[in-house]
């Protein structure tokens, strides 16, 4: 009996631990490492099935040459992994709250600028629903928030500035994206592309899109189909708070009811 409980044990604690270390290595380029793996894995079985002993032999010679070369080319990576196991962080993928104030601080005086000085801008907050297809063919970024970044890449001159920016996380994936616009009839014919590309992207998705109007120099939002007006800097500041400091796998729906219960009274008709 003990026996069967301690190899189910043994593969549940191997199980658990691969799960979270591709957790971590999630949207790095480590994850592209480890789908080449697996693709050289399943190669090797192959050629070792077909008795293709050249290929197999030379296979092996790869295998050692990336143990050596692995730590050199994604050393920031695996550094990053280390320092989260290192914060106990191997499994709780939840932000800080420090990291999280010091990142809705940053998008809140980015929305703040640009309503004073009418700049118009499209910020887009993935959340499980990936948007891959709408950021693929768009300037790919992987660069950390700032504000001045935020700022600069939707500044008049820019050529991004028309296209919608792509978060996840603590990252901005990628600008010059381009959403659906809604079919939503009811929308007023006030609200410009922007906000019609705003709520498509929520007609499609369990993102949030944060508009700043060129025209009115207010903030919106739009999340689950619907569009709030007129935001102020709390507000934001409450729902961004919340959705950078939470842990995604197990609060989507939390945050789902928290920004539908805020925002509710604000709907546009």
């Amino acid at each position: 009996m003990w026996s069967r409980i301690r190899i189910f044990l043994d593969i549940f604690i191997v199980s658990a631990i691969i799960y979270r270390v591709l957790v971590l290595v999630a949207g790095t380029r480590a994850i592209q490492l480890v789908k080449g793996f697996l693709i050289l894995g399943i190669f090797t079985l192959l050629t070792s099935a077909l008795e293709l002993r050249l290929v197999s032999w030379f296979l092996g010679q790869v295998v050692w040459a990336l143990v050596f070369a692995i730590p050199i080319v994604f050393q920031p990576e695996l550094r990053k992994m280390l320092e989260e196991i290192g914060r106990g962080n191997l499994w709780d993928r939840r932000m800080n709250l420090e990291q999280a104030e010091n990142l809705s601080r940053e998008i809140v005086a980015a929305l703040g600028y640009m309503k004073a000085n009418k700049i118009g801008a499209l910020l887009v907050l993935q959340q499980e629903t990936g948007l891959k297809d709408y950021w693929r063919t768009a300037v790919k970024l992987d660069a950390k928030i700032s504000q001045e970044l935020i700022i600069a890449l939707f500044w008049k001159n820019n050529p991004l500035h028309d296209g919608a920016v792509i978060m996840d996380r603590d990252d901005i994936i990628a600008a010059g994206c381009y959403l659906p616009l809604t079919d939503n009839p009811n929308i007023s014919r006030w609200y410009g592309t922007r906000h019609r590309a705003a709520l498509g992207i929520t007609d499609v998705s369990d993102a949030m899109a944060l508009v700043v109007s060129e025209e009115r120099g207010e903030v919106a939002l739009a999340y689950n189909g619907h569009l709030s007006k007129n935001l102020k800097d709390a507000q934001l500041q409450k729902l961004l708070l919340f959705y950078f400091s939470r842990t995604r796998e197990i609060a989507h729906k939390t945050l789902k009811d928290r920004i539908l219960k805020l925002l509710r009274p604000l709907w546009s008709k």
